[in-house]
């Protein structure tokens, strides 16, 4: 007698290279891991009476819960003039002149506490769920010093405490050059490795370093500097590279072993062999892409052939992509990227599994998993990347327990 069966559905396992369909499938759940899967037919008698729960999905689609690894939900205030701003000519060099950019949500982030950052990330948080994320990575990087990065963090372990989500936190204490030490990037990069990445490590508030190769304000060596110190502290990292200009970072993040390279519009051929040979997961952003109307898209084709694994997620964020809508990042990653269904649903499954570390336990539908499942009101996978507006999300299971629907 196992706990909850569903059957009569569509399972996209993602077992090997694509979704690893089961027609007219089952899925079995035991102390919230997957217990069996399979076609309905191969169940050892009737669904009915193999489990406390059983739930007919009527020929609907069931998909591993999904997984948004790359957000920075918790920040202050919004970029809304901005928006008015670049909507009428004004450039992203021009917007930061102007005390714009990234250092204006650092200050409206530094001024909010830490109950109106949880009460307002917990709402974009929400929607990811209503769209069938069960895993949500969550970055700092607003805040540039000790008091708001530490501030960030505990908001997002917070929010993995009191929603039916799991939460990993990265931290982005080098976003980008705070302007206490502007003109001092490698002081400020001391002040993070010796100081308050340490401090986050101590407290378990942090799971990755994330940072940026990107060849602004923070030089190339001060950042590997920082990823230095992280790997000493254990902790994997990744990177923000390539976005608006190649600066060989998929090469450099590949060569510290960096679990992805996210952006990647500008990424070298050499680079991506590299990727290739060291396992580095291609994070692409297309939310970024449409909402700064950029015309580069990274080359998917290069990776396709390199045998580069994709993956997908919303970037969330105040300034270059607020959207709160994997389904919609999944139909860009499609139509603006050319990425098959079956990349974008792997991007959002177990290839951003592979980025968080948990390749093992969630991102496919196999005994032993974590049960986190979608169920949705579509037959064919495609129908996830096809419509733009909507939510066929009919139900969401948590380590085995339905949190929506």
């Amino acid at each position: 007698m196992w706990d909850s069966i569903w059957y009569g559905a569509s399972v996209a396992t993602m077992r090997g290279d694509g979704l690893g369909l089961v027609p007219g499938g089952a899925v079995a759940v035991e102390g919230g891991r997957i217990a069996w899967v399979g076609p309905t037919d191969a169940l050892p008698g009737r669904p009915e009476l193999l489990a406390r729960a059983v739930h007919d999905c009527a020929g609907a689609l069931v998909t591993p819960g999904l997984i948004d690894a790359h957000t920075h939900l918790v920040f202050g205030g919004d970029r809304i003039g901005e928006f008015r701003a670049a909507l009428a000519g004004a450039t992203r060099q021009e917007l930061a002149a102007s005390g714009g950019g990234i250092l204006a949500t650092v200050r409206a982030t530094r001024e909010a506490d830490e109950e109106t950052l949880l009460t307002t990330a917990r709402a974009r948080l929400r929607c990811l769920m209503a769209e069938g994320v069960t895993t949500v990575e969550i970055k700092s990087g607003y805040g540039l010093d000790r008091d708001t990065e530490l501030r960030m963090l505990r908001v997002a372990r917070r929010l993995g405490e009191s929603e039916p989500v799991d939460v990993v936190t990265s931290f982005l204490g080098a976003h980008a050059l705070a302007p206490e030490y502007a003109g001092r990037p490698h002081a400020f990069i001391d002040f993070l490795a010796e100081r308050v990445l340490p401090e986050a490590v101590e407290a378990g508030l942090v799971d990755m370093c994330d940072g940026g190769i990107e060849g602004l304000a923070i030089p190339h060596e001060a950042m590997l500097r920082l990823y230095a110190r992280a790997r000493a502290l254990g902790l994997p990292v990744r990177g923000h590279t390539d976005q608006y200009r190649d600066v060989d970072g998929a090469m450099t993040l590949a060569l510290i072993g960096a679990r992805s390279a996210d952006h990647l519009e500008y990424a070298n051929t050499a680079g991506i062999a590299a990727m290739a040979r060291a396992g580095t997961v291609a994070m692409l952003l297309p939310g970024s892409t449409l909402f700064l109307r950029e015309t580069k898209r990274p080359p998917v084709d290069a990776f396709r052939s390199e045998g580069v694994a994709m993956a997908l997620a919303t970037n969330c964020n105040p300034g270059s992509s607020p959207t709160r809508s994997p389904l919609l990042v999944l139909a860009l990653g499609c139509t603006m990227f050319r990425m098959t269904p079956e990349e974008a649903l792997r991007g959002f499954t177990v290839n951003a599994a592979r980025v968080l570390g948990r390749e093992r336990r969630t991102g496919a539908i196999s005994e032993g998993y974590d049960a986190d499942l979608v169920v949705w009101n579509v037959a064919d996978p495609a129908a996830l990347c096809y419509w733009l507006g909507g939510n066929p999300c009919r139900q969401v299971v948590k380590a085995g327990k339905v949190v929506r629907g």
